[in-house]
């Protein structure tokens, strides 16, 4: 049967709760009250005002709460229950999975282990939350029996099942890669805000997005569930007009015979927004069938296999209904940190200035494979915000953890220290 099926023949709904309700969020709502057998029963934001507006958008019943108590009465009457504290929400006790669709780092520590230590399944939407403390919330929920898993619609959800697919086919994976229309590394909340206006975007997001974190950050998490590498860091990202032109800028042959598969992305290339993957299939008779099918597949051994589209949040309630009904998770840190995304000056930066994080005027991220970096480790770009740094960086210049003041007993640094614990060979 199914998955539609299984959904419409389930006696009670699949309940969730949502932190977020930014754009991301709010699909994630409208999604929820089209697709059979799921329903979100609370949503919580930091601001109230916005999950507000998209329940009155969505024409939904609902109304705010700030206690358990009156949580529990608004499910009760079947109204949206929408408050500002995430940690309220994570331990709603009627809710069976969680979904973190917000771009909140420091705060989804706590909301991630509030969810999981109380039973729930846990879904991440926040790429970021997810990559620095994924190996953690991973063991926790295996101990909890709990699933922990990225969401589908977005890249690192669809290059997986590309990948599920090409390895089903008998192909080997040599490359799992993005596609991006453009890049800037000094883009910030300012230069951003007529693109980010027009999408509807939060401007430091962004920016984010534009100067290459996000794409480093999505392909982190593909790299740490397949034991994947990148061959420099922030990938190399060659400038292409059709995606076939992969086959003459990158040598597949030496990227096989290193026998570590690789994570990498094009840019330019359309569709933008699409995901890729190469694999590497030898067999004669299967090469003469592949003959049959246009050029763009490659003339072999090697493959490109592409997805033109990720959309997010329409894609989303798969995922939650195999989590729940299946035990099944779809992108996990299977191999904890394999690759990071650390952080790289913006502008030249003076002693005593403070970072400002993700999608910021002073910083930038590139994924790194960590094998590499033990002895001298660089700030990952998802705890580089609210520190100091305590020396003179230039513009591109890596920015090391002892290059930065900062206080080891925050809840993101003691949990990243966890994570990081937990991935030790």
């Amino acid at each position: 049967m199914d998955m539609l099926a299984r959904l419409k023949n389930l006696k009670e709904p699949i309940k969730f709760a949502m932190i977020g309700a930014g754009s991301v969020g709010k699909g994630l709502l409208y999604q929820s009250t089209i697709t059979p057998g799921i329903q979100c029963l609370v949503v919580a934001d930091r601001n109230v005002a916005k999950a507000v507006a998209a329940a009155e958008a969505l024409h939904l019943p609902h109304c705010t709460v700030q206690t358990s108590g009156q949580l529990h009465d608004a499910i009760g009457k079947g109204l949206l229950a929408i408050c500002q504290d995430g940690n309220l929400l994570a331990r709603c006790e009627s809710a069976d999975v969680v979904i973190d669709a917000s771009s909140a780092i420091v705060e989804a520590a706590g909301f991630a282990v509030g969810a999981i230590e109380t039973g729930k399944d846990l879904i991440m939407m926040n790429a970021e939350a997810d990559l620095i403390f994924g190996p953690y919330l991973l063991h926790l929920a295996q101990k909890h029996n709990r699933v922990y898993t990225s969401c589908d619609g977005d890249q690192p959800g669809c290059i997986r099942r590309l990948i599920d697919d090409i390895q089903l086919w008998g192909f080997e994976l040599v490359m799992a890669g993005n596609i991006k229309g453009f890049l800037d590394r000094y883009s910030d909340p300012t230069k951003i805000v007529p693109e980010a206006d027009k999408r509807f975007l939060d401007h430091k997001m962004c920016a984010g997005y534009t100067d290459g974190t996000k794409l480093s950050v999505e392909m982190a998490l593909v790299a740490n569930a397949y034991d994947l590498r990148t061959m420099r860091p922030g990938m190399y990202g060659p400038r292409t007009s059709r995606l076939t032109e992969v086959f003459d800028l990158f040598d597949f042959k030496a990227i096989r015979e290193s026998g570590k598969a690789v994570v990498d992305y094009v840019l330019g290339s359309r569709p933008y927004g699409g995901v890729f993957v190469v694999g590497y299939c030898d067999n004669p008779y299967q090469q003469s069938m592949l003959g049959w099918f246009p050029s763009e597949l490659g003339k072999g051994p090697f493959y490109v296999f592409d997805r033109s589209f990720h959309i997010v949040h329409i894609e989303a309630m798969k995922c939650l209904a195999e989590a729940v009904l299946d035990r099944d998770a779809l992108l996990q840190p299977t191999y904890g940190f394999r690759t990071n995304v650390y952080s790289y000056a913006k502008r030249d930066l003076r002693a005593g200035e403070t970072l400002d994080g993700i999608g910021g005027y002073t910083c930038y991220g590139l994924i790194e494979n960590c094998s590499e970096n033990r002895e001298h480790s660089g700030v990952p770009i998802c705890l580089a915000d609210h520190v100091t740094i305590n020396r003179d960086v230039a513009k591109d210049e890596k920015i090391f953890m002892e290059d930065i003041a900062y206080d080891a007993a925050r809840p993101d640094y003691v949990m990243y220290e966890k994570a990081v614990e937990l991935s030790r060979p």
